[in-house]
């Protein structure tokens, strides 16, 4: 449906600053009459800006969006909060969005911006009016605005009322692609599509304090802060943004953030007190720090912490980060071996444990990076299995025998997942799968993905194998 056919008057990419408000106003014949409009055409233009920049350069959109406000510190917190939130917003629902038209036409992109204003029921309802108001739509807004957006059908009501001659779908919301690397259960359809056009809470991860004390200091901070039914040392702190540096818990290291389903990958591996481990591939270090506190945990007078962990990564300055959350947490028995060419950083047959946490296309983490699932393509999930099992094979022959190797990603595809483990079997047939609980829904299961709806949390994958010989 279009609203008619005005152009962007302006080059955003070239002009750094947006449109003024005048030519914004000039492209959809219309003179801002209220503070409101004019507010609306600013963010707009900033909006707008972003978008296209982050479209035009497959760039994520939180870098690029961190890189913004770094360079325009004019706007306050409410400012960015508005542009930022309608900025995801806009990817959220872009696989409707994009059904309606042109969003290089102005009456189009405000009539966009209106619509997620709706749809996710921002407080800045007078900027969503604007918004409608400046899209010259036909359709009563008073009467959208009093539509139900609770459920994710009540939010398929509402754009179908807005843009009336259009057709959507549930299942536009991911693209088409997805569906045919990340297959699920018909019946389940709706329950994915209804988490990954939902943001997952932040959850966070007790180390060094009882998980109870964190959450009643946290609470006091008047931060949502809640324990978690599933691991003694996790806690859900809700959705509203915080800023960490001010939290003392945080600075002396005594939480950390990690998501759910990401902690689900170290309460797999389960570190005895006394076991050496390797994590292959570290990052910045999250899934180290939880099994060193895992470790510590478990420890006793009978049973001390004598183990170790070592952390080996490719990005000097992802492990630079890891040995700064290491100290600032006060951990000790963690040590660095970077990956410096195809051969081991670490000794052969040396290892209990071996944690290949492998590069992969993030599918299961768009409910947190919506962009992402419209600036990649197929190719995000079937370029990486080759990397992935060679990786995995490289890795295995650290672990030593009877030692365990786990093998995990954050994609909910099977190509990276099931298959790859396959294939590392069949080529190494000193390995076989260990069968794992599902620590959400108690199934057993030989190969563990978890579901973003399961527990509202990001996807994730795992496969926890022993060497036999």
């Amino acid at each position: 449906m279009s609203f008619g056919r005005a152009p962007f008057q302006a080059n955003f990419m070239g002009n750094p600053n947006g449109l003024s408000s005048a030519i914004m106003a000039s492209t959809v014949n219309i003179e801002p009459q209220t503070l409101a409009q004019k507010r609306g055409l600013s963010y707009a233009n900033t909006i707008k800006l972003l978008f296209d920049e982050i479209l035009n350069t497959k760039q994520p959109a939180d870098r690029v969006l961190a890189n913004y406000f770094r360079e325009h510190k004019k706007h306050g917190s409410k400012d960015r909060k508005v542009i930022r939130e309608s900025l995801f917003s806009l990817f959220r629902w872009w696989g409707w969005f994009k059904a309606t038209g042109d969003h290089q036409q102005a009456p189009q992109f405000f009539a966009m911006l209106s619509a997620s204003a709706l749809i996710e029921a921002h407080p800045w309802q007078d900027i969503a009016q604007a918004w409608h108001e400046l899209a010259q739509s036909p359709v009563d807004y008073q009467q959208l605005q009093s539509l139900s957006v609770n459920r994710l059908t009540d939010k398929l009501a509402l754009v179908r009322q807005q843009f009336p001659e259009v057709s959507f779908e549930l299942t536009d919301l991911l693209p088409e692609w997805f569906w045919q690397v990340c297959p699920i259960a018909a019946e389940l359809r709706p329950n994915l599509i209804e988490a990954m056009s939902s943001r997952p809470p932040i959850w966070g991860r007790a180390q060094g304090i009882d998980s109870q004390t964190a959450v009643k200091q946290l609470q006091a901070l008047e931060i949502d802060a809640s324990l978690s039914p599933y691991f003694a040392d996790a806690f859900n702190l809700g959705t509203k943004s915080m800023n960490l540096n001010e939290i003392s818990l945080y600075k002396e290291g005594k939480i950390e953030i990690q998501d759910l389903a990401s902690q689900v990958i170290g309460q797999i591996c389960a570190p005895d007190p006394w076991q050496h481990w390797w994590d292959a591939c570290s990052g910045a270090g999250g899934k180290t720090l939880q099994l060193r506190s895992l470790m510590q945990t478990a420890a006793t007078k009978q049973n001390p912490l004598v183990g170790s962990i070592v952390s080996s990564d490719i990005r000097a300055h992802a492990l630079e980060e890891l040995s700064k959350r290491a100290q600032r947490a006060r951990f000790d028995g963690i040590s660095i071996a970077r990956w410096r060419s195809d051969a081991l950083p670490v000794d052969a047959n040396h290892f209990d444990g071996v944690l290949v946490d492998a590069p992969c296309s993030c599918t299961g983490t768009w409910r947190r990076n919506p962009d992402m699932r419209w600036l990649d393509s197929l190719d995000a999930v079937t370029d990486k299995a080759t990397l992935q099992l060679d990786i995995l094979s490289r890795s295995s022959k650290a672990v030593k025998q009877g030692g365990s190797l786990v093998y995990a990603t954050c994609s909910l595809s099977p190509v990276e997942n099931e298959q790859v483990v396959s294939a590392f079997l069949q080529q190494h047939p000193e390995f076989s799968l260990v069968p794992i609980r599902h620590p959400f829904t108690g199934e057993q299961t030989k190969m563990l993905t978890v579901w973003p709806f399961e527990a509202n949390t990001d996807g994730m994958f795992v496969a926890r194998m022993q060497r036999n010989y």
